[in-house]
């Protein structure tokens, strides 16, 4: 598998062809599909990196879907988007079944994933498109699926069908259907749907007309397909991280060259107060982000039986925090923000791209309201504390080698509850024991506030038919706890650090945790605002080398 310090010297080296920011720019305002960005992808052989396998180190694949997106997140998602139609197989399907998608899926054949349909949204218990069993065997496969990534280009694709008449739970199924095995008229591409953003993708859909398939094409038994898919939403949504954390690395080297070259009042913009506190709170939270992408990318080997909870608070809190981020370094880019040329070129096209990482693969609502659902048990193991240190600090320690991948270990609720939020008390302990004054003050206000959320979530219980929109606040406050508790955790399992750490060597995660309260003035954006004026990598993160 290609790592991405070697990804992104390949893409370097292209930075004058396919990935010129001009020639991205002009494809979008085109709506034209990134062809040769894309093909320049396949013969690096990124492609390998989505067969998922017991040995992927799977924070290494987001890495290098960070590096993509902090190119072009059109390029990223179209490409990445094999991997979000060929987990199923991965965690369901047959040795042959797996066998033969990776041999496809490396030679570069695009796969989809065909869950949602024009009339019905994210409810998938309510699709339309059926699998039929066939008498002398197979099943034969009839509907429509829409707003699927890729539909057009697709060599194969993931299809969820209703196989019992009455739906529910067990109705449906989820098939691999090879494009290239049907004729002509059992397949066919619906019209490109225009967006706003990522305007080049092959955003559209497909009818399947008497699209007979052979019996090995089903993905597990008949009506496991929404247990699979659920299970699926696990490892993609916590993939999706590396698309909002690439985005957030292009928009702060934006920001950040524009404010250190464009003069106000006869002053550098980057060295008014103002300027620089904003430009230090939006690297704190894209630093929270990044802290809660790696907890949750390394809970796929360590903590496996509690990604039902990891998964969707990584997906509800990153996509909306690098969003609201983007927000405020639009106010440091002003009008420049809006040009298709430098200083501050790309920054529209940037984020009217990354507003659709917020809602594929569940939207930040269905993310929130899936957290809901186990909020009483999450809560009750928060009021008792229980943790298994061991696998936490699996997690937490970058220097410790991720476990070998075990889809059988997935589970569609946890019962350990979430582990990083439980180990809170635990971890706040411990910075209070390494000496650290101003950060142990920050992290006993983040502990007060789980203290509150462990009595508020007391009398909680999800109800059927809707939950109550104050509902939602829980789980974004459970998400702001987890963010609090990886950041902590990271900065004790810090390479390199010394034996004595001074209190000013804290300086990101006072940031951080700051951010999570809802500080704005505290003086730990400014120093962070120093370390952005003087990072020079291409990624900004706890992981690079910058902090």
């Amino acid at each position: 598998m290609i790592r991405a310090a070697a990804l992104e010297a390949v893409l370097a080296g292209h930075g004058s062809g396919a990935f010129a920011a001009t020639e991205l720019e002009a494809l979008d305002a085109r709506e034209e599909f990134p062809a040769d960005a894309v093909a320049v992808l396949d013969d690096t052989g990124l492609a390998a990196s989505y067969v998922l396998t017991p040995d992927r180190d799977f924070p290494a694949l987001v890495a290098l879907i960070r590096t993509v997106a902090r190119r072009d997140l059109t390029v990223a998602i179209a490409h990445g988007k094999t991997f979000l139609g060929s987990v199923p197989v991965w965690i369901a399907g047959t040795p042959a079944q797996a066998h033969g998608l990776a041999e496809r899926v490396r030679a570069g054949h695009p796969v989809c994933w065909g869950l949602t349909e024009r009339d019905h949204g994210s409810d998938l218990l309510a699709g339309e498109l059926t699998a039929t069993a066939e008498p002398a065997g197979g099943w034969r496969l009839d509907g429509e699926k829409w707003l699927i990534n890729n539909a057009g280009r697709a060599r194969l694709g993931c299809v969820l069908a209703r196989t019992a008449p009455a739906g529910g739970s067990r109705g449906f199924s989820l098939f691999l259907v090879d494009r290239d095995a049907l004729p002509p008229t059992a397949w066919q591409v619906l019209p490109k749907v225009r967006t706003h953003g990522i305007r080049g993708a092959d955003i559209s859909g497909f009818v399947l007309r008497d699209a007979r398939v052979p019996a090995d094409a089903l993905i597990g038994r008949p009506g496991d397909g929404i247990a699979v898919v659920l299970k699926s939403l696990q490892l993609t949504r916590t993939a999706c991280v590396g698309l909002s954390l690439g985005a957030a690395d292009h928009a702060l080297r934006l920001a950040r060259d524009f404010t250190a070259r464009r003069e106000l009042y006869g002053r550098r913009l980057g060295s008014l107060p103002h300027v620089r506190r904003i430009l230090g709170r939006a690297a704190a939270a894209v630093l929270t982000a990044e802290a809660v992408s790696i907890l949750a990318t390394r809970s796929v080997h360590a903590l496996p039986g509690e990604l039902s909870v990891s998964s969707a608070i990584a997906k509800a809190y990153v996509p909306t925090t690098v969003q609201a981020t983007l927000g405020r370094l639009a106010e440091v880019l002003g009008v420049r923000g809006f040009l298709t040329t430098p200083p501050g070129g790309g920054f529209a096209k940037l984020e009217r791209d990354h507003r659709i990482c917020a809602i594929f693969d569940g939207s930040t609502v269905v993310n929130r309201a899936a957290l809901l659902t186990q909020m009483p048990r999450l809560g009750r193991l928060l009021r008792r504390g229980d943790v298994d240190p061991g696998a936490v600090r699996a997690a937490a320690d970058p220097a410790v080698p991720p476990a070998p991948f075990d889809p059988a270990l997935l589970t569609l609720t946890s019962a350990t509850g979430c582990s990083v939020v439980q180990s809170l008390p635990a971890v706040v302990e411990e910075i209070r024991a390494q000496g650290h004054p101003a950060l142990t003050a920050l992290a006993e206000a983040v502990l007060a506030r789980g203290r509150e959320l462990a009595a508020d979530t007391a009398g909680f219980v999800p109800v059927g038919g809707g939950l109550p929109g104050a509902a939602f606040t829980l789980a974004e406050r459970y998400e702001r706890l987890y963010a609090a508790s990886a950041c902590l955790h990271l900065f004790l399992r810090r390479p390199g650090r010394p034996a004595t750490p001074l209190d000013e060597e804290a300086r990101w995660p006072r940031a951080c945790l700051a951010h999570l309260l809802d500080l704005p003035d505290d003086p730990a954006y400014d120093e962070l605002a120093r370390t952005v004026a003087d990072w020079t990598g291409p990624g900004f993160g706890l992981l690079d080398g910058e902090l």
